[in-house]
């Protein structure tokens, strides 16, 4: 082969190496740029079922802001009435339910729901459920005292005006398993057997009831002139006595001339207690 010869030889053949390096560099440069490009796509399907997986476990945007949207509706429950409004309305939602389901069959959240506040402001604003049942004794034993003593003043109601209005209260408003919460010993003692939970509620009803029998009792006996009555021991006989009566009333199969008798009976004990029989003896 000539010097000529070899020379052109010799360029074609670096001609097609350069070629060839040309097209190896460009495969080597798609095959880099395709792995980098499944691995990004490959990370991208990674995140993506991370990114479910925290929304179904509870944790994802979508189950914050749902978090956040129902604290936001109990919040403004709770701010939708005063403080005093909506203390009253737990207390007569709460009234109700006990009475017609029971303390057991009656939740927090369901005095939440019928008072239409948030479950929390009933523990902000009495701290427990047993705490409330107190409360709603106290309350019931209000409701009592109002029908007994009427429109009359504290000295001129006598035991047949309070105690006919007591038994008539306690017709209407007997979803307390008919228990009117006046006694302890009497109606209070056999609910308290069949359901000790309810103690706390007879117990502050017993009480709010007591109290206001003492003040009615010094009362009637400062405007009659009567003394040598204890007002504090006389008040809480009165009380189980009057209890025992409703316990009699209520019993099942009671007729009507029974029930007459009882409330009869229970006035004419009160009188002779508060010292009033005689007095009227005297003035007869």
């Amino acid at each position: 082969m000539s010097g000529r010869s070899f020379g052109r030889w010799f360029r074609g053949a670096f001609s097609l190496w350069l070629a060839l390096a040309h097209e190896l560099l460009t495969v080597t440069q798609f095959w880099r740029i395709a792995r980098a490009g499944t691995g990004a796509a490959v990370r991208g399907r990674g995140t993506t079922v991370a990114t479910r997986a925290s929304a179904t476990d509870g944790k994802g945007p979508k189950a914050k802001a749902d978090s956040k949207a129902r604290k936001a509706e109990a919040d403004s429950k709770s701010r939708r009435y005063d403080p005093a409004e909506t203390r009253a309305r737990v207390l007569e939602a709460a009234y109700l339910l006990f009475g017609t389901r029971g303390y057991a069959g009656t939740g927090t959240a369901d005095i939440a729901a019928q008072a239409d506040v948030s479950e929390g402001s009933i523990f902000y604003h009495f701290g427990s459920k047993r705490a409330l049942l107190v409360e709603l004794g106290k309350l019931h034993g209000q409701k009592l005292i109002a029908a007994m003593q009427g429109d009359d003043l504290l000295e001129d109601v006598t035991f047949t005006a309070s105690l006919s209005r007591c038994f008539d209260f306690c017709e209407v408003h007997n979803v307390w398993e008919k228990a009117d919460a006046c006694s302890e010993s009497g109606v209070s003692r056999k609910i308290n057997k069949q359901n000790p939970e309810a103690e706390p509620f007879f117990h502050a009803a017993k009480e709010t009831v007591v109290c206001w029998t003492q003040a009615h009792l010094e009362a009637v006996l400062a405007k009659q002139g009567i003394s040598g009555i204890s007002a504090d021991i006389t008040s809480n006989l009165i009380f189980s006595a009057v209890g025992e009566a409703m316990h009699m009333y209520f019993e099942p199969g009671a007729t009507a001339e029974t029930k007459a008798r009882i409330r009869g009976e229970a006035i004419r004990f009160c009188d002779a207690a508060a010292g009033l029989s005689a007095l009227k003896s005297l003035r007869d």
